[in-house]
C-alpha cells in the first residue's frame, strides 16, 4: 500500500520538480552535437509551484525576441498574480464551484497576458514564494468573505504582502508603458497556434483537449502526428522556439541525467500513441520550451528543452528529449505562426 500511494503522489505531482537539487550523474555526461540552439534567457526554478506551463511559455515569447535582437526576461509572479485573483472571484461567486488552482495549459498563459498584460521579470518577481501556501489561503479568504469586495481587499493586501507591491507602470530604455502596452510589444494576439495530434476528435479541427490541466478548456487545432513533428522541426530550424506539453512521468525521463528517452527509442505510430493516451499512460504532467535540436554520436536525433527546475543538471538546465520521445509523449506544442 505504501508503495501504492508514492505512485500515486508522483503521477499527481504534475510539473513539480522531484529531483531538483539531486544532480547525482553529472560526472556522466552523454555528448551532443547541438545543430541549432536558440538564444535564451536564464534558467529559471519554479520551486514545488505547479507553474510550468507559465515558465515555459514565458520562455517561449522571451526567446523569440532574443532571436529577433531584442531581449526581454519576463515576470511569472506578475500573470500568477492575476490568475489567483480572477480563480478567488471565480470561486466566491460560485460558491465554491470555481476552483483555485495554480495549474494550467500554455494557451492560458497567453490568454492572461492579453487580459492583464505583463511586466519584466526585474521590475516584479518574488523569489522562493511558496505559491501552494498562497492558493490555500485565498481560499480561505473566499469561504470567510461576506461579500466579493471585501475578498478583493483581501487578496490584494495578501497578494501586496507575500509577492510585492505591483508597479502601475513599466520603465524600459527610456520608455514607460502600461502592463498592456508592454505585452502587446512582446505579444500580439494570434501570433501562436496550439497543436495536438490525437485521433478521438477529427483532424483539421480545434478541440478542448481532455487533460485535467486544460480546465479553461483552451483549444488545440488536431493534426496527424507527422505533421506536428514535422512543424515541430521546421520552427526550430528557422529560428523559432516551441512550447512544448508532455509527458515526464517515464522512467527514461531524468532531469538529473538532462536526458528523456523512451525504452528501445523506437519510433511510435499514431495508433501507439493513442492507446497510451486513452490508457493513461501518457499524461500532460509539464511544459518546457524547445530551444534546439542536436544529435549524439549515433547520429540519433534529439530536441533540446530550456526547463525551469533550475541549472543542477550536466547541462546547466537544458534536456535533451529524443526525437521518438518527443514523438510518442508530446501531448501539445504552440507554435508560432510563420507565413
Amino acid at each position: 500500500m505504501r508503495f501504492l500511494i508514492i505512485i500515486a503522489a508522483f503521477l499527481l505531482a504534475s510539473c513539480t520538480d522531484l529531483n531538483i537539487g539531486r544532480n547525482t550523474d553529472a560526472g556522466n555526461k552523454r555528448k551532443f552535437t547541438n545543430e541549432t540552439l536558440l538564444g535564451y534567457t536564464p534558467v529559471k526554478h519554479q520551486g514545488s509551484s505547479p507553474l510550468c506551463w507559465a515558465y515555459a511559455m514565458l520562455a517561449t515569447i522571451e526567446t523569440e525576441h532574443i532571436q529577433m535582437g531584442d531581449s526581454v526576461n519576463l515576470s511569472v509572479d506578475y500573470v500568477v498574480r492575476h490568475l489567483l485573483a480572477e480563480q478567488a472571484r471565480q470561486h466566491f461567486l460560485s460558491s465554491g464551484y470555481g476552483r483555485i488552482t495554480l495549474r494550467g495549459t500554455a494557451p492560458l498563459l497567453l490568454r492572461l497576458i492579453s487580459e492583464y498584460g505583463v511586466m519584466p521579470y526585474d521590475a516584479y518577481n518574488a523569489p522562493s514564494l511558496n505559491y501552494k501556501v498562497l492558493a490555500r489561503r485565498l481560499q480561505t479568504m473566499s469561504e470567510t468573505s461576506h461579500d466579493l469586495s471585501q475578498l478583493s481587499d483581501r487578496a490584494q493586501r495578501l497578494f501586496d504582502e507575500r509577492i510585492g507591491y505591483m508597479p502601475k507602470n513599466v520603465y524600459m530604455l527610456g520608455a514607460e508603458y502600461t502592463p498592456q502596452q508592454f505585452a502587446h510589444s512582446v505579444y500580439m494576439l494570434g501570433e501562436y497556434t496550439a497543436l495536438t495530434s490525437f485521433t478521438h476528435h477529427p483532424f483539421d479541427q480545434t478541440f478542448a483537449i481532455e487533460v485535467p490541466d486544460n480546465y479553461s478548456d483552451e483549444l488545440f487545432y488536431n493534426v496527424p502526428i507527422d505533421v506536428m513533428m514535422r512543424r515541430i522541426e521546421r520552427s526550430l530550424r528557422s529560428g523559432h522556439p516551441v512550447c512544448w506539453e508532455g509527458d515526464v512521468s517515464e522512467p527514461g525521463f531524468s532531469f538529473e541525467r538532462g536526458i528523456a528517452e523512451l525504452p528501445n527509442d523506437i519510433p511510435c505510430t499514431q495508433l501507439q500513441r493513442q492507446k497510451a493516451f486513452e490508457t493513461r499512460r501518457t499524461t500532460d504532467d509539464h511544459c518546457m520550451c524547445l530551444i534546439g535540436i542536436a544529435h549524439d554520436n549515433k547520429g540519433r536525433r534529439y530536441y533540446i528543452a530550456k526547463n525551469s527546475y533550475g541549472t543542477d543538471n550536466p547541462y546547466g538546465g537544458l534536456m535533451y528529449l529524443s526525437e521518438n520521445y518527443v514523438r510518442m509523449k508530446t501531448v501539445a506544442v504552440v507554435v508560432k505562426n510563420v507565413h
